[in-house]
């Protein structure tokens, strides 16, 4: 199950205050059941919201992997000196995606 979520930390809070207040059995059963099932899709959509933005970061390195690929036709007697320092940055942004991606996965 995913880690708690904000909302799921709002629900801990209403449990504390709801749960206790005398209900009769059958309504303190159903208002805790009712909390545990929203908690539960609360906790998926987040999960969910996290793997679409780490497959978000996947689709977006191989987008700059494409633009790498130019790398195996440039030569070290390149004359334009500025498409090494492009190639550098394709790398940096690709190492910031994967770190974002990676933070999104750790979050499930």
């Amino acid at each position: 199950m995913a880690p708690g979520t904000l909302a799921s930390e709002l629900i801990g809070r209403l449990r504390q205050i709801l749960l206790p207040m005398g209900l009769d059995c059958a309504c303190r059963d159903m208002l805790g059941g009712a909390l545990e099932r929203f908690d539960l899709l609360e906790r998926r959509r987040e999960a969910r919201r996290q793997l679409a933005q780490a497959r978000d970061h996947k689709d977006r390195i191989l987008a700059l992997l494409s633009f790498l690929s130019d790398l195996d036709s440039v030569t070290e007697i390149e004359k334009d000196r500025t498409v090494f320092e492009e190639m550098a940055l394709l790398f940096l942004e690709i190492g910031r995606s994967a770190e974002a991606g990676a933070a999104a996965l750790r979050e499930l």
